[in-house]
């Protein structure tokens, strides 16, 4: 819940000073280096609110200065943050893409499609899928790090559509764990993932694999019948039991 008031109070921030811009943007920009030197103020504004939008940061993620709350103090053409460099750098990036590689994509579909920011980004200012989030916390923190945050995740950015929660997002998860060696992990995460997909046979199937690459023969029985309880007549479930002499 924290997160999603910290969403809302964000959006409404960036509503409240695009609606005060006009007093506080200037008038004539400076150290325009990718937007044309005679872009109309309000063109570039409402670009600018798009970025705000794709990334869900305010305006002070790019420029410099100014207190975090209002364009008091910013200095907007100043070239000290990072950011704003980068940002430069991604917008040519997008450019070449839309402008050569996908105009050379054959049959390509009309009305063209175009990437931008929000293309990546989704609302992130640094673009993240589920997977490469929770691996990261995996890595630093544990694998109950990760379960809270996924039930984090999931509750407070679910509706804004930041990540990708369906049920294969998780099982590639869990595969690319266990190619690893992390078949803990993965089993885990596929657990996890079941708790919100209870009638798929696919999470038992990959949860009874890991069991039997593990050498838990009971407990990949189980799975596997598990499987078959959910889709009778999977022929992969059937073949391992009978592999590990136990009747389907």
């Amino acid at each position: 819940m924290r997160l999603r008031r910290r969403s809302s109070f964000l959006m409404a921030a960036v509503f409240a000073a695009f609606a005060h811009a006009g007093a506080q943007i200037p008038e004539k920009f400076e150290n325009l280096k990718y937007f044309h030197k005679d872009i109309p103020r309000d063109t570039l504004i409402q670009v600018m609110r798009g970025f705000s939008f794709a990334l869900g940061v305010r305006c002070q993620y790019c420029h410099a200065g100014g207190d975090g709350l209002s364009f008091e103090g910013v200095e907007f053409k100043s070239d000290e943050k990072s950011a704003k460099r980068k940002a430069r750098y991604m917008l040519a990036m997008a450019d070449t893409i839309n402008g050569r590689l996908l105009a050379a994509l054959p049959d390509r579909s009309d009305p063209p499609v175009r990437v931008a920011c929000v293309t990546c980004h989704r609302g992130l200012s640094k673009p993240a899928t589920l997977a490469s989030t929770l691996s990261t916390t995996i890595e630093k923190r544990g694998t109950d790090s990760a379960i809270a945050q996924y039930r984090r995740l999931r509750e407070n950015t679910m509706t804004r559509g930041l990540f990708d929660f369906s049920e294969w997002s998780m099982n590639e998860l869990a595969r690319t764990l266990g190619e690893r060696g992390k078949t803990a992990e993965a089993i885990a995460m596929l657990e996890l993932n079941q708790e919100f997909y209870p009638q798929s046979p696919s999470i038992d199937m990959m949860i009874a694999e890991l069991h039997r690459q593990r050498g838990e023969k009971d407990k990949a029985i189980a799975r596997y019948r598990a499987v078959l309880q959910k889709e009778p007549n999977n022929p992969q479930a059937k073949r391992r039991l009978t592999e590990l002499g136990a009747q389907p």
